[in-house]
């Protein structure tokens, strides 16, 4: 049976290696990332006095960009931990997924909320479970059950290691969030590469690096995933 623990120094260290030597890209990503997601919802507000139809149909809009780009950014980091830099271009890619992504969505919340009903506890934990969907469905392009379940066999035996390593990435983002704002900069992008990689550990992929990450400076690929057949 495949070992599924990851360690959690090993991911943070691959996300915050890749973060300095991408910098600049990452950067850039960000504020792109903000102001796709944003444009449409400040242009709902300056239209929704006089035009509360339009105003409508732009939030809505906005929403299922919102989606797009988040999954954009798995993407992105997705394929830093396959070695290869991403690209701008990778945040509008996942138009496709949209439908897939957003009825997980509501079985993912649907599930929270009845274990939450059942003490608290349950929907705690089922939380956790099925908290990888989104890189299955954005990886392997799977339909929401398939992407659910495929998410509950990846997270069995390390529930509570995700959630301390889900918290423990939450605190250095504050972290960079106290530095005046600028240290997310560097803090999101290296958090959200570090949960990529040990969600490639955790979904069968043994993840072997070599000395550096993909960088602006490194040609060729920096590790390598060894999928099991």
């Amino acid at each position: 049976m495949r070992d599924k623990r990851f360690s959690m120094g090993e991911a943070i260290s691959f996300g915050w290696e890749t973060m300095k030597a991408n910098v600049g890209f990452f950067i850039g990503l960000l504020i792109v990332a903000f102001l796709v997601e944003n444009v449409l919802s400040i242009m709902s507000g300056f239209v929704e006095g006089d035009f509360p139809a339009i105003a409508a149909l732009l939030s809505l809009a906005g929403a299922v960009v919102g989606i797009v780009v988040q999954m954009g950014l798995i993407k992105v980091s997705l394929k830093f931990c396959d070695g290869i830099k991403g690209k701008l271009d990778d945040l509008l890619s996942s138009f496709h997924l949209v439908l897939k992504y957003v009825a997980a969505a509501i079985l993912y919340g649907l599930i929270v909320l009845v274990g939450l009903l059942l003490l608290i506890v349950p929907g705690v934990i089922w939380g956790i479970k099925y908290s990888l969907f989104p890189y299955f469905i954005v990886d392997h392009e799977l339909g929401p059950i398939a992407a659910l379940k495929a998410s509950g066999e990846a997270t069995n035996g390390v529930k509570w290691d995700l959630c301390l390593f889900g918290g423990l990435l939450g605190l250095i983002n504050i972290a960079g969030a106290l530095a005046l704002l600028v240290g997310l900069f560097a803090t999101v992008p290296a958090t959200m590469v570090a949960y990529a990689h040990a969600y490639r550990t955790l979904a069968g992929g043994a993840v072997t690096q070599s000395a550096e990450p993909a960088g602006d400076a490194v040609k060729g690929n920096a590790m390598y995933i060894k999928m099991e057949a």
